[in-house]
């Protein structure tokens, strides 16, 4: 558990490439001293390209963490870790991601609606002086929609919520209201694990033992 290794952590310099503030609620929440570099990164990958969209979730929170990691190779005092993370919604093998406008957003919650899908949160891990990626992981959580009537949908959109969340909801906000969550399962190259959860713990314990190493 991520418990035992705060103590480390908090004595290392951690730099969130994310300007999310749900993920930086959950460094508040672990009580992990960190700064947000926002990565300049701009998520311009051909979808075509990839042969699953878990690829596509990882390369996307790899290239955010690399372009905020290499602006402090060879500075003084370079971060401990530096954190990327990417997220989108999957409908029969279509990668849903930030609505473009509130018709899109509507076009989106309606497919969703009365339906499973699948929800992707990828990680990438670059430590200290890294060039490459020092780890990845991501996490599939499968959640199933209530049947949604089109006032509904409006409703929602007239919140705004949708219009920065991938798939056009936020399951930490109004949206939870719309969604059963089941189990979900974390990969990483060589472990599988089922947690009933969801949000991702972006320090699984992976990722500390190459720290701390």
């Amino acid at each position: 558990m991520i418990v035992q290794h705060l103590p480390y952590l908090s004595s290392k310099r951690i730099v969130l490439a994310s300007q999310s503030p749900r993920r930086r609620e959950i460094l508040d929440l672990l009580g992990l001293k960190h700064e947000v570099v926002v990565s300049g990164f701009e998520e311009n990958l051909d979808k075509s390209s990839f042969s699953h969209p878990g690829e596509y979730v990882l390369e996307n929170a790899r290239c955010k963490a690399e372009e905020v990691a290499k602006r402090f190779i060879g500075s003084d005092t370079p971060p401990d870790l530096v954190i990327g993370s990417d997220t989108v919604v999957v409908l029969d093998n279509k990668i849903l991601e930030k609505p473009l406008s509130e018709a899109e957003a509507f076009t989106m919650l309606q497919s969703l609606s009365n339906r499973n899908h699948t929800v992707l949160t990828s990680v990438a891990l670059f430590l200290k002086d890294a060039k490459t990626c020092s780890a990845s992981f991501y996490e599939a959580t499968n959640v199933s929609f209530a049947e949604l009537n089109d006032n509904l949908i409006w409703e929602y959109i007239r919140t705004k919520e949708p219009m920065d969340k991938a798939g056009a909801y936020g399951i930490q906000g109004i949206g939870g209201s719309l969604v059963k969550v089941s189990p979900c399962t974390i990969r990483t190259r060589d472990k599988t694990s089922a947690y009933r959860v969801i949000n991702i713990d972006i320090l699984s314990p992976a990722p500390l033992i190459l720290l701390k190493n």
